[in-house]
């Protein structure tokens, strides 16, 4: 039966080889992505204009909110299904699945219509001005519905590859994602509808993705299907939904305030080209991180499941494969960084202040990019396994807890000291790096005993645990 060749492999298969074929999709999805949201911003720059690029970037920190509450849901319901499928029961599963949906339609509805209702108020404490708020509030007005479906994409496609097929939640997104690159010059150039063409694009490209996904869960061939009884609102589900996701939540809000703080900091130091510079070490930073996530995804439903089912020893194995995979993708990108940073700013750029102002950013913002790695794989590893506030301040450590105070007063320190500012915000990044890592360190030191719990007292602690819940 498919149901126990899908989550028989998990339990069975050589760990190496799991990792591979689970995470190698999530990868090539979000490098995906990331490809997609530069071409997206080329289109829009080059067929409306400045100003509408302006206006793309005020909207920026409104949609990355928007996708917190989609990471909130996405996320949380992913890690519990893999972690129930563990138990084998596939019930259970089914219950996820139609509570994650309901929860995803509730909250969305919610958001969206705030959105809509403050839309102006929300723009302009992002930065719009008389000049973008037109542009900016246009696009919104278009890609909020798809807004609204990305969140139902993310949660469901997630369950996909939780549930056991990997390579076709890879395909929904890059499918969404090369169909949006088809529409973008039809819509914007063809057309000629400017950025309102853009955000139709997208919007229809998330439609596509969002009915994909949901029919997955209707076809007779997936074991984990939309079932009469999982339309039951269950409090504990939603509950547990919202512990394991909180994190990856809390991480895209705090990104958000964190930006304005950094840029308010460069500003203040350096002026708009230091706040270029660090805009194009950004992007070289997100690439590296995106491929680092992409590789936590292919171990969360592999550590999630072997978490469920008591192997502690193939939750170990996988734990130490992704945690060497991504700290060597972080060394490369910090030796290729610390190498040649004149070359990389070159790529964007051929102002001779700004790629002089880049090749000190990149530097001190990528050398300790292996560190990055470490806290990013212990976060998503805790998440997994659900331990909800372990993994909420590992993810918060480097931007939160230490990243915003640090960016502030070093800055005040080295100008005190008679020293360039500029160069004290650049080193706060790095210190962020090495304290959030040594933090991650002693949190992951302090949950040891899950790698080393027995295989059968892992399952009756989780199945105590489970049964409190249900009689809650």
């Amino acid at each position: 039966m498919e149901t126990l060749d899908r989550t028989k492999e998990l339990e069975t298969k050589d760990i190496g080889h799991l990792l591979w074929i689970y995470a190698l999709p999530a990868v090539i999805s979000q490098v995906i992505a990331s490809v997609y949201n530069i071409v997206d911003r080329v289109f829009i720059g080059r067929g409306v204009g400045a100003l509408a690029i302006a206006g793309l970037v005020i909207t920026m920190p409104l949609m990355n909110i928007i996708h917190a509450f989609g990471a909130l849901i996405g996320v949380g319901s992913a890690s519990r299904m893999s972690i129930v499928l563990g138990k084998k029961d596939n019930e259970w599963a089914e219950n996820i699945l139609g509570n994650s949906l309901i929860f995803t339609v509730l909250l969305g509805t919610c958001v969206i219509t705030f959105c809509y209702l403050f839309l102006d108020k929300i723009l302009m404490m992002f930065g719009a001005t008389p000049e973008t708020i037109a542009y900016a509030r246009e696009y919104m007005i278009y890609i909020l519905p798809g807004m609204f479906l990305i969140t139902v994409a993310f949660n469901l496609t997630g369950l996909i590859r939780a549930s056991g097929y990997p390579t076709k939640a890879m395909l929904i997104m890059a499918g969404g994602a090369v169909l949006n690159m088809i529409l973008d010059p039809i819509f914007i150039f063809a057309l000629d509808m400017g950025i309102k063409g853009a955000a139709i694009a997208s919007t229809i490209s998330i439609f596509c993705m969002a009915v994909v996904s949901i029919l997955h869960f209707v076809q007779p061939s997936s074991f984990i299907r939309f079932k009469a009884h999982a339309w039951k609102p269950k409090g504990y589900i939603f509950k547990n939904i919202t512990m394991i996701g909180m994190s990856p939540f809390l991480m895209n809000l705090a990104a958000a305030g964190v930006v304005a703080i950094l840029n308010s900091q460069l500003l203040r130091y350096g002026g708009d080209y230091a706040v270029g510079a660090y805009g194009i070490c950004n992007t070289y930073g997100n690439f590296l991180v995106l491929v680092i996530i992409g590789v936590c995804q292919g171990m969360q439903p592999i550590a999630g499941y072997n978490y469920g089912a008591g192997h502690g020893h193939r939750l170990k194995h996988v734990y130490g494969l992704t945690m060497r995979i991504c700290v060597a993708i972080g060394l490369v990108g910090s030796v290729i960084s610390c190498l040649i940073p004149g070359t990389m700013m070159r790529a964007f750029t051929t102002d001779a202040h700004l790629i002089e102002l880049g090749r000190v950013a990149l530097r001190y913002s990528m050398v300790m990019f292996p560190l990055i790695g470490f806290t990013i794989v212990n976060s998503n590893f805790f998440q997994s396994i659900d331990k909800p506030w372990v993994a909420i301040v590992t993810s918060l450590s480097r931007q939160v807890i230490f990243l915003v105070p640090m960016s502030i007063l070093i800055p005040m320190l080295y100008v005190k000291l008679g020293w360039n500012g500029l160069n004290g915000v650049w080193i706060s990044l790095t210190i962020s790096d090495v304290l959030g890592a040594v933090l991650a360190a002693i949190l992951l030191f302090s949950q040891r005993n899950v790698f080393s719990i027995s295989d059968e007292a892992t399952g009756n602690r989780e199945q105590a645990i489970d049964n409190s819940e249900l009689n809650s």
